[in-house]
């Protein structure tokens, strides 16, 4: 099954619900002020949030004078590529560090899949030929730490890790030197995602940052924010969070398994500008993808990208 593929089917849910919906107020003809109100509704239901689905209704309704759509196929097309405008203008790979080791700290809620996306991108890069280190600053909870053990043994990282309750920038400081030290390619570092403990956790992530650099200059390369796919507007709420705390330069997008409310993407790029970078279709290290915006905003409609 191709990429394209799993995306379309792990959007399947949120596809199926806006296709429904919007065949249920569908009439062929032109696009009536009538059919765009209800439209918009339909879209915030659908967590593509007010200021994205404010834009697409307008564009829309510039864009569709004096045009006919006869089938619902023509509009979810054009639907798509005002998606895939508003992921575009915001589009941006990952960063690399011109010079030593590039820094992902990756941030997100517990549950969110962090742990998981770090031993993603560490198998990737070790397929590469790449040394990878992974500090795991999430001392608060053993477990966390007990899996990125296990994920570094089976991806041939390095691990640099502390008891459990001590403190996260001591972690961050080690990992750092020890990155510069065995001239590591990658350091990719786990962070602790205890929201309902908000200003402590932000403090936290904000000395993580300072430490990594200042040992580092111009690192961290990217701080990834984690949003589970079916957390829909939720992912809006955590995304605002922790980009006024700690400069959140991209998403990934986890768990996007046909249960996934792919909408809150469109929210997220639209509102607070940020870019999705990489997106999870499933539980094997190749799962994990760069975002290309045509294929997910294509997939969100459930039709073909050309």
């Amino acid at each position: 099954m191709s990429f394209f593929q799993r995306l379309k089917q792990g959007l399947a849910r949120t596809s199926s619900n806006l296709r429904s919906k919007i065949q249920d107020i569908f009439q062929p003809g032109a696009l009536t002020d009538e059919f765009l109100d209800e439209l918009e509704a339909v879209l915030i239901q659908s967590d593509v949030g007010v200021a994205a689905t404010s834009g697409l209704i307008d564009s829309l309704r510039e864009e569709s004078r004096g045009k006919s759509f006869e089938t619902e196929e023509d509009l979810y097309r054009m639907m798509a590529e005002k998606v895939t405008g508003i992921f575009a203008s915001v589009d941006a790979p990952l960063q690399a560090a011109e010079d030593g080791p590039t820094v992902y700290v990756m941030v997100g809620v517990n549950g969110s899949g962090k742990t998981t996306t770090i031993a993603k991108l560490a198998q990737r890069w070790t397929d590469q030929g790449k040394k990878v280190i992974l500090a795991a600053a999430d001392t608060f909870r053993a477990a966390a730490d007990d899996q990125l053990a296990v994920w570094a043994k089976r991806t041939g990282a390095d691990l640099i890790r502390h008891r459990q309750g001590s403190d996260p920038g001591a972690v961050a400081f080690d990992a750092a030197r020890a990155a510069i030290a065995r001239k590591a390619d990658l350091l990719l570092v786990d962070t602790a995602g205890r929201l309902h403990t908000k200003k402590n956790l932000m403090e936290e992530l904000k000395k993580i940052m300072r430490v990594i650099s200042r040992e580092i200059p111009g690192s961290p390369h990217e701080v990834v924010l984690v949003i589970d796919g079916t957390t829909g507007q939720n992912g809006l709420i955590q995304a605002r969070v922790f980009a006024q705390n700690v400069g959140v330069t991209g998403l990934c997008i986890t768990k996007l398994d046909g249960s996934s409310k792919g909408g809150i993407a469109v929210a997220i790029a639209s509102e607070l500008g940020i870019p999705v970078k990489l997106v999870g279709v499933g539980e094997k290290a190749e799962d994990l993808r760069d975002f290309h915006p045509r294929s997910f905003a294509y997939s969100l409609f459930g039709i073909d990208a050309p």
